[in-house]
């Protein structure tokens, strides 16, 4: 039996950390994996790729956390500390126990603080939590005076095919009599 046969058998056919069963690979779980079943996991291309995906994805590790695979706990404890910044997140690290033999396999693979963390994707918000997307239209929920324009953007007005500022997520685009002006999320709702 190979060892994507071995792992497919173990995690009955789905990503061991979020359960997906879309385009499985085996993932050696390092630093220094020696690429034996009790070193690997098979992972969806989400969670191969952390950038690509949504932080909420990782709501995930929640129950696969629970796993006795050490290897799967590797990964779900490394995670959870890139992801600090959400509540929930900490919770669940807070919560998750690793033998010492298994933490400290943790802790050889964390990226060091002079390597570049793992980017999670800027995801812009509005003020009800909603997802925007490029060429949504929202709509003004405060009169928001347009600085250098000389006008004053009133409430309810619709802003159509907005634009994401792409390295801040506070931030968009849109136009409003005519002008392009930059709009904080916080200040706009989906339509």
């Amino acid at each position: 039996m190979s060892l994507k046969d071995d792992l497919m058998a173990r995690a009955e056919n789905k990503c061991e950390l979020c359960t997906s069963t879309d385009k499985l690979e085996i993932f050696e779980v390092g630093p220094d994996s020696d690429g034996s079943a009790d070193q690997s996991v098979l992972l969806c291309d989400i969670c191969r790729n952390p950038g690509k995906s949504d932080v909420h994805h990782w709501r995930c590790l929640g129950d696969s956390m629970w796993t006795p695979v050490p290897a799967v706990q590797v990964l779900a404890w490394r995670m959870l500390n890139q992801l600090t910044d959400e509540a929930w997140a900490r919770d669940l690290l807070d919560m998750l126990y690793l033998d010492e033999e298994t933490e400290i396999w943790a802790k050889a693979g964390m990226v060091k603080a002079e390597e570049p963390a793992i980017e999670t994707a800027i995801v812009h918000k509005d003020s009800n939590g909603a997802t925007l997307s490029a060429g949504d239209t929202v709509v003004l929920i405060k009169d928001l005076n347009v600085k250098g324009a000389g006008f004053t953007a009133k409430r309810g007005t619709a802003v159509r095919n907005i634009s994401l500022v792409e390295d801040n997520e506070a931030h968009i685009e849109g136009r409003v009599e005519g002008q392009q002006i930059v709009i904080l999320t916080e200040f706009v709702k989906k339509k």
